[in-house]
């Protein structure tokens, strides 16, 4: 008995060892070679010497980053450097989910701090449609909403120096609307309230006179400041929504953190006007929200995924992007239009014409706020990832960013229960790695 003790006394240490290694996590991620050809230097750092020079489809393991650099092991065990667009992570599996791949990235491996994420179902669309608006959330997600100047000002601070960068695809608004012809929104309302006194006078029902009417006025063209007036509605009744179905994460240095990147980032962009406000949600799942009018949500589970602001402003800038050129907000009203001819239909229409708010809370009270797990076409997808690089770079981050957090969410895998919904929502990872390797990264700013 006591040399089995004395067996077990030595072995303990050991056994310690395992026991952290194991819960440490994975210690490297499958990659292979994704150019002709790529050099290894001997650290995160160009200047650097060369250590090897591998060809493309190479197979490597990935055992870290630092900043946008991969730590590689070579098929002979040698280790060394390369750019994170110097491979291609493989698609992990379902052991690859869960807060020890991340802790790969992040370098948080055994430090108790990445969340385990297996099997998380995410916010799903019922949660969405059914989650009421928080007003006590709503108030503390706009309490850290920061002024452009005071996000400039924090820029200087952490040496984030803007540059001039430009964008073919630079939404303009009002550019292209003309504007200057398009009647007012008090015009207009005035115009349709004597049309259906009129309707009435001629002894037409006031349900079917109304029901032509706001057919009408829904498909309308509006005019950007109209549609704007629409968005800053909107934004507030789904984002306080969202925060109904998940509350804000418990960590006041990560919201004030989102918003001191957001917000300059934002800046950065043709409609630096809005109300930008960032924050992160309580959910271990893996995505992030634009609410029309400059409402950005991250859910917990992305930001812990994130191992620098650069990263944290890529996504940021990708959900800016959508803010931007208002892609939810269009989708709305197309939903719109369609709900107003069903309602005509049906001569289920409220009297009278709505005022922004009260589409905006006639909306959410049908569709709360579902909108944000609506599939938009590839192309704003691959859009908004060249507008985030764009964004990046005119910020002073650097644009490469962007393609380091699809690789970090590419070994996490397809099958990862943490990405559903965003794979329900977005191109393959692989499609838009391929779209950010034909257009190159963008010019202008950025740390090399």
């Amino acid at each position: 008995m006591y040399r089995i003790i004395r067996r077990l006394s030595a072995a303990l240490p050991l056994l310690l060892v395992a026991a952290l290694a194991l819960a440490a996590g994975p210690s490297a991620a499958p990659a292979v070679v994704h150019k002709s050809s790529v050099d290894v230097h001997g650290g995160p750092d160009f200047g650097t010497p060369t250590v090897a020079n591998l060809k493309r489809n190479t197979t490597v393991k990935v055992a870290g980053q630092q900043g946008l650099w991969f730590r590689i092991e070579m098929p002979n065990g040698t280790p060394g450097y390369v750019r994170v667009n110097d491979v291609r992570m493989q698609y992990g599996g379902k052991t690859a989910e869960g807060s020890s791949m991340r802790a790969l990235f992040t370098g948080k491996a055994g430090k108790g701090r990445v969340s385990e994420t297996a099997g998380v179902r995410g916010i799903d669309e019922s949660e969405l449609k059914s989650a009421g608006f928080d007003a006590k959330q709503f108030a503390k997600f706009s309490a850290y909403r920061l002024s452009p100047q005071a996000a400039a000002a924090e820029a200087s601070r952490q040496h984030w120096q803007s540059q001039q960068v430009t964008y073919a695809g630079e939404f303009k608004p009002g550019a292209d609307r003309g504007d200057k012809k398009d009647a007012t929104r008090a015009q207009k309302r005035g115009a349709l309230s004597t049309a259906r006194g009129l309707l009435s006078a001629i002894g037409v029902g006031s349900s079917r006179g109304n029901s032509a009417l706001d057919v009408a006025d829904a498909a309308t063209r509006k005019s950007d400041a109209e549609q704007q007036e629409e968005e800053l509605a909107l934004g507030p009744e789904i984002a306080g929504r969202i925060l109904g179905a998940a509350p804000l994460w418990n960590d006041d240095a990560a919201q004030r953190r989102v918003n001191r990147i957001g917000r300059w980032a934002a800046s950065q962009t043709s409609r630096a006007d809005l109300p930008w406000t960032f924050g992160v949600v309580d959910s271990p799942e893996i995505n992030a929200f634009a609410a029309p009018g400059g409402y950005v949500l991250v859910t917990r589970g992305m930001y812990e995924l994130l191992s620098s602001d650069d990263e944290v402003a890529a996504v940021l800038g990708h959900e800016i992007s959508h803010a931007v050129q208002r892609d939810h907000y269009n989708v709305i009203r197309k939903q719109e239009t369609t709900s107003a001819l069903h309602r005509a239909a049906s001569s289920n229409v409220p009297s009278g014409t709505s005022m922004a708010g009260n589409m905006a809370s006639q909306y959410v009270s049908r569709h709360g706020a579902t909108v944000m797990l609506t599939g938009l076409d590839r192309d704003v997808e691959y859009r908004s990832d060249e507008a985030a690089q764009v964004y990046l770079a005119r910020a002073g981050f650097d644009p490469l960013a962007l393609y380091a957090v699809l690789q970090k969410m590419t070994a996490l895998g397809d099958a990862s229960g943490n990405l559903a919904q965003l794979y329900r929502t977005h191109p393959t990872l692989d499609d838009r790695l391929d779209r950010l390797d034909r257009r190159g990264v963008a010019t202008g700013g950025g740390r090399r």
